[in-house]
């Protein structure tokens, strides 16, 4: 009976000491998961959790037997989004990646950076993101200073335009990359005969629409803040006979903008990163994403590299000193889902945009700003 009790006593003191050196290392993500961007913000949790999911299955990180994701609600609200870092910060997360609109990212960010806690963001395109001199501040996506220019160098060396109206919605991204479309478009030669604004969450455009139309430019440049509303203008403009080529940006890439425009879409174009989903790269992500979440969507290769890029400087810091872990990130030269990740001292990791067409429902890499010929 002593050894029966023994056993036992033996038995739950190890169970006790397995309890008390069980460690669970948590990050966030911050991004939009309700409102009308709420299909890239699902995306970008999601990417993360893939992400998650790779680097358990490779072992994890040595110190943690699992690890946790934090996903809180920017709804792209700036005052939302330093609540949502808030409560990350509560939570104790270590690292967060996020958020996807400039207005929610740059202030979350002031909010983790006085933590100490680093920030990895998937989407964000404002210059101003990564130049604020916060030290632990990384972007995966690329900026509007180098988005706009591609669009501007596809509109006269291929589409031969010399005219181009400009519409964004007022949101601190659109309006950002629209007013770079609009500066490098002068300096290039084409006419920006109009700039116009639309607001969040209009349905009908007919007013600014039928200001393209009067105008009758060569290009019609799209710059709004998510995929549903760029179809919804795309099925208006064609309704109403619009003949300039769209060209849209990276917000209004998602699958999204095909399933909700459907024909009006077709022959669309848009800039957005190349990703080669041919690579080793790629299809782990994609496997670990489609079981999460089906198909992913636009920043979802972004965001898995972005907790990809956090969780392994971590794993080789063999710390989560954020000092520690920033050098490991500054160290990385890795092949990610999305793009090969090395960064600058800034904390941006440049940019790779091209031309995507629409063609058959599907966006098709169509033209390289880099080498000035279709791909």
């Amino acid at each position: 009976m002593r050894r029966i009790l023994a056993t036992i006593t033996t038995v739950a003191l190890l169970l006790c000491a397995g309890t008390a050196t069980a460690k669970t290392l948590k990050i966030g993500s911050l991004s939009p998961l309700t409102g009308p961007y709420a299909a890239d913000g699902n995306d970008i949790a999601n990417g993360t959790r893939a992400a998650i999911a790779v680097m358990q299955a490779e072992g994890g990180i040595p110190g943690y037997d699992k690890i946790e994701l934090f996903a809180e609600d920017t709804a792209c609200d700036p005052r939302q989004a330093v609540a949502a870092a808030n409560k990350l910060i509560n939570e104790g997360v270590v690292g967060a990646v996020g958020a996807y609109c400039s207005s929610a990212t740059i202030p979350a960010s002031e909010a983790l950076a006085e933590e100490d806690i680093i920030m990895i963001t998937p989407a964000s395109t404002s210059p101003k993101v990564t130049e604020r001199g916060l030290p632990y501040m990384f972007r995966i996506c690329g900026r509007d200073d180098d988005q706009g220019p591609a669009g501007v160098k596809f509109m006269k060396e291929f589409l031969k335009a010399k005219t181009v109206f400009i519409v964004d919605d007022k949101t601190t991204y659109s309006q950002g990359l629209a007013t770079e479309v609009a500066n490098d478009a002068a300096k290039n030669g084409i006419k920006v005969v109009a700039h116009d604004h639309v607001n969040q969450g209009d349905k009908d455009f007919s007013a600014v629409l039928t200001k393209v139309k009067q105008a009758n430019p060569d290009a019609f440049y799209i710059s709004l803040q998510n995929s549903s509303s760029g179809a919804l203008m795309m099925i208006q403009a064609k309704r109403m006979g619009i003949k300039a080529a769209f060209i849209g940006q990276d917000a209004v890439y998602h699958p999204q903008l095909m399933e909700i425009a459907k024909d009006a879409a077709e022959g669309a174009y848009l800039t957005f990163g190349y990703t080669d989903k041919a690579t080793p790269e790629y299809k782990k992500f994609y496997e670990a994403y489609k079981k999460i979440s089906g198909e992913p969507g636009a920043y979802s290769a972004y965001s898995y590299d972005s907790a990809y890029v956090l969780l392994t400087a971590i794993k080789q810091a063999g710390s989560t000193d954020a000092e520690k872990v920033k050098a490991e990130i500054m160290k990385l030269n890795l092949k990610g889902a999305s793009k090969q990740l090395k960064f600058k001292e800034n904390g941006d990791s440049g940019s790779d945009y091209v031309i995507f067409k629409v063609q058959g429902g599907q966006f098709v890499p169509f033209w390289n700003p880099s080498t000035g010929k279709t791909m």
